[in-house]
């Protein structure tokens, strides 16, 4: 098993990118991604996750999935997005499967929502979850690469 990762103290809020990860259940997808990006991109984001129809449990697959790959579940919640949830991200990532314009049309999203197509591994196998993690990771990754090459521009553009 690996070592668990620990959450680092990132950079203070005001220059952390809020970012919020969206999908139905909150059990799997978008709790797979608030763990990675809270230990991979604490620099640059500030990560929590929501859903439109939450289970109220992250999915056990979920919580062993994380922990095999070395990311802490601590924390992780599942919880209803919220309109608070909605205006208080920078960034919205949504996993739900549905269009942004479907989930949150013309309140609370307009203009920072990104729609990352993530198969829902709710009620499949644990290699079905590993994929999927995997997927997330790469994509955490890649948003917290853009953030950091934004941040340093930003700085040289002063």
């Amino acid at each position: 098993m690996k070592k668990e990762k620990r959450q680092t103290q990132g950079a203070p809020r005001s220059q952390r990118t809020r970012v919020l990860f969206v999908c139905v259940g909150n059990a799997c997808r978008s709790p797979m991604a608030e763990a990675i990006a809270r230990y991979d991109a604490a620099d640059v984001m500030e990560a929590s996750s929501a859903g439109l129809y939450p289970l109220g449990y992250i999915a056990e697959l979920t919580k062993q999935t994380l922990m095999k790959n070395g990311y802490s579940v601590n924390g992780l919640t599942s919880d209803l997005l919220t309109r608070e949830d909605r205006e208080g991200a920078d960034v919205i990532i949504n996993m739900t499967g549905r269009t942004s314009e479907e989930v949150f049309g013309g309140h609370g999203g307009r203009g920072k929502v990104e729609d990352w197509v993530v198969e829902d591994p709710y009620g499949k196998d644990s290699e079905t979850y590993q994929r999927v993690f995997e997927g997330i990771r790469r994509r955490v990754s890649h948003l917290a690469m853009s953030l950091r090459e934004k941040r340093v521009s930003q700085r040289a553009g002063r």
